[in-house]
């Protein structure tokens, strides 16, 4: 019985939210990806390429070579009937550089449309945009130049107030590097094709790094650093730093790169090139640092389908809200926990009210975990799951709430990295605070409603209604008196007739 509530939410999530698929044609790989939830915050439920390799020949042949050709139209025949047997409502297949730019792209995209596919061929312009939309979704309010290096192109875009600028596309992608690193003059020729994107010079803010070789660096970069979060996705590099990383990646050897997580054979081998590219990169545009993106030109599809209110949602609350509800832990609900426990909050701006509402909510869910399972849970769900829109700080500092709310006091030091101490010490604070109101009267609503918390210069007080006068009891008190302490204050129970609205 226990189950069939999550499996309800999970079946009327499916309803509300059905699922969507893209099938990304690219230059390197054929790539679907299925995606349910809530349209601003979706998730992948199946993630599956194949490393066809279409435009390997772009730069000598200018074909798509046979084998490539045969392989992937392997792949998307698996595709075509994978989505058909999943049901998916909605599927968009789009083509990049490699049928854009080689020859025989136009038989090749015939050949695909007969497996009852239908592939759309993007321009340029249009795949600049489509990984542009998929950053500003990421990041609510981005203002820089997003960088997408795939297999056949390099597309460059400004972005700023939630929307796409000047853009351009180079032939600089993965599979085209090396033919031009091996001629001399690379930095040169390479200064010469981004000239076109004068403007990236001016255009302030960071660079954000969109496309798996990007993610193969950061991920490159974390592990140089003994980086405490594992996700790619969010990470900040300064230019200071990628400079000295590219300057030893030129030079790394893909056998050697393959041994660090987050790198697979494929990227390992194009690494060194990238590296090269994006040395001239730094030089040219001066950025003022580098910003790695999971959300690129597939999610950047689906976002810029969204009309406005949709777009403008909060990702992060959004995502929170998709995940805890299944284990029956409401947004409702977390609201509420929330305003009762709002007297903790330290009243430090806009994010950390966002951090605070999420971090409610992810509590309540913990408790639907078997006890000696919450502290690791409390930590794969705030620092290893990608969240969108919740920068490195909010992750610790939601993980610190989690910690709070089970009774814990101390983070491990590596949260210092993410995190200052006063941000850690609000988090855990507002973390205690949840454990006491799950432990006034097991979080309802009727307990919440029927009281409050107060706090100044030297009393925390618990007013309760006189019909709750049975809640002010052990171990309701011991939390109390844990929370009380911590703030350096003295916990006071006052019971009566109040106004509590």
């Amino acid at each position: 019985m226990t189950e069939l509530g999550p499996r309800k939410a999970r079946w009327e999530r499916r309803i509300i939210h059905p699922r969507r698929a893209v099938i990304d044609i690219g230059s390197n790989t054929v790539r679907l990806v299925v995606y349910e939830g809530p349209q601003r915050a979706p998730e992948v439920v199946w993630n599956e390429k194949v490393a066809a390799r279409l435009g390997r020949d772009l730069s000598t042949t200018g074909l798509i070579p046979e084998e490539a050709w045969n392989e992937a139209l392997g792949a998307l025949a698996r595709q075509a009937l994978i989505v058909k047997d999943l049901e998916v409502d909605e599927i968009q297949t789009v083509a990049t550089a490699a049928a854009r730019d080689a020859s025989n792209g136009a038989e090749f995209l015939a050949e695909v449309s007969k497996l009852g596919l239908e592939p759309r061929l993007l321009s340029g312009e249009e795949e600049a945009r489509a990984a542009a939309m998929g950053t500003i979704g990421a990041f609510p309010g981005a203002n820089g130049v997003v960088a997408d290096l795939g297999g056949g192109s390099l597309e460059l875009v400004s972005i700023a107030d939630g929307d796409c600028h000047h853009g351009a596309t180079f032939p600089l992608g993965t599979l085209r590097l090396p033919s031009l690193r091996a001629k001399d003059g690379f930095g040169r020729r390479v200064r010469s094709a981004l000239g076109k994107a004068g403007w990236a010079q001016s255009s302030p803010g960071p660079l954000y790094m969109v496309g798996g070789t990007w993610r193969a660096l950061a991920s490159y970069a974390m592990h140089s650093d003994g980086y405490p979060l594992t996700d790619p996705h969010g990470f900040v590099l300064d230019v200071e730093t990628a400079e000295r990383l590219c300057a030893k990646l030129v030079r790394a050897k893909p056998d050697r790169l393959v041994e660090i997580g987050g790198i697979s054979p494929m990227r390992a081998g194009y690494l060194p090139d990238a590296a090269a590219l994006l040395r001239v990169m730094l030089k040219e545009f001066a950025p003022e640092r580098l910003v790695f993106s999971a959300w690129g030109l597939r999610e950047g599809l689906l976002f810029d389908q969204l009309d406005p209110l949709q777009q403008a949602k909060d990702p992060l609350l959004a995502g929170i809200d998709s995940f805890a509800s299944v284990r029956l832990a409401t947004i409702t609900d977390a609201t509420l926990l929330a305003g009762w426990t709002v007297e903790l909050a330290g009243g430090n701006g806009k994010d950390n009210e966002r951090y605070r509402l999420a971090a409610a909510q992810l509590a309540m869910a913990l408790q639907r975990v078997e006890p000696n399972m919450r502290v690791n849970h409390a930590t794969e769900w705030a620092l290893d799951k990608r969240w969108i829109g919740c920068d490195a700080r909010g992750k610790a500092m939601i993980c610190a709430a989690l910690f709070g709310s089970l009774g814990r006091t101390a983070v491990p030091a590596s949260f210092r990295r993410l995190a200052s101490d006063d941000d850690l010490r609000e988090a855990l604070t507002w973390g205690l605070g949840f454990r006491l109101a799950r432990r006034l009267g097991a979080a309802s609503r009727m307990s919440l409603s029927a009281s409050s918390l107060t706090r100044n210069e030297e009393r925390l007080t618990l007013r309760l209604d006189k019909s709750r006068r049975a809640l002010a009891h052990y171990p309701l008190t011991l939390d109390l008196e844990v929370l009380a302490s911590w703030l350096d204050l003295e916990p006071v129970i006052e019971t009566g007739d109040f106004d509590l609205e």
